[in-house]
């Protein structure tokens, strides 16, 4: 009887002991799945942080990259706009300038369009004289139509010669060079028919 309660106790013990087993390779392989769940969670959430990231990366980038092309445009907007002011200042300047020349032509072709070449230079030097001194005004067109000062110009005769370009090449040609600072008569305001100062011509430069 002894012998069979000890075989009887042998086996129960062999039976808790397997079902221990069991149960502690059950919650082994519960644990693992639990671990590995676990793993899978955090790398899901370190990657998806990692997305995150690139993406606010990517746009902060293309926002700079906006932003430095928008000063680009602004830049070479405003060279451009520089330049075309220049170019129109510089087209105002070359038309005034075409002007200027195209007057003094006609009151030298008045003053002394029967004079050698010198003397219609140097009537255009008096008016190029009387632009640079303090006593007369300082442009080309102010300084022929001073009141009292050039006769054709109070006659009307110059206004005819100006509107109908009806100066000669010689007197455009002397404007330029004078325009360009050929002056063979110094400092001179002043010329006529007098009898005194530089004498070219007809005329007397004073």
């Amino acid at each position: 009887m002894e012998e069979e309660s000890m075989i009887k106790n042998k086996h129960a013990i062999l039976i808790a002991a397997g079902v221990l087993s069991g149960l502690l390779v059950t919650t082994g392989f519960a644990t693992q799945e639990q671990a590995a769940r676990g793993a899978a969670e955090g790398a899901s959430t370190k990657a998806s942080a990692k997305v995150q990231e690139c993406s606010e990366e990517m746009t902060e980038v293309t926002k700079k990259r906006a932003e430095e092309a928008v000063e680009e445009a602004r830049i070479r907007e405003e060279q451009e706009r520089l330049q075309a002011e220049q170019a129109a200042a510089e087209e105002a300047r070359r038309q005034e300038l075409l002007r200027d020349q195209e007057l003094l032509a006609s009151l030298i072709f008045c003053e002394a369009g029967n004079q050698p070449y010198e003397g219609q230079v140097a009537v255009g030097a008096v008016v190029l004289n009387r632009v640079r001194s303090a006593a007369y005004p300082n442009s080309i067109s102010e300084v022929i139509y001073q009141s009292g000062q050039f006769t054709p110009a109070i006659t009307g005769w110059l206004d005819s010669v100006y509107s109908g370009g009806s100066y000669t090449q010689s007197a455009y040609q002397a404007a330029e060079d004078a325009i360009n600072g050929s002056n063979p008569i110094g400092d001179c305001l002043y010329f006529g028919c007098g009898s005194y100062g530089i004498q070219i011509g007809d005329h007397y430069f004073h």
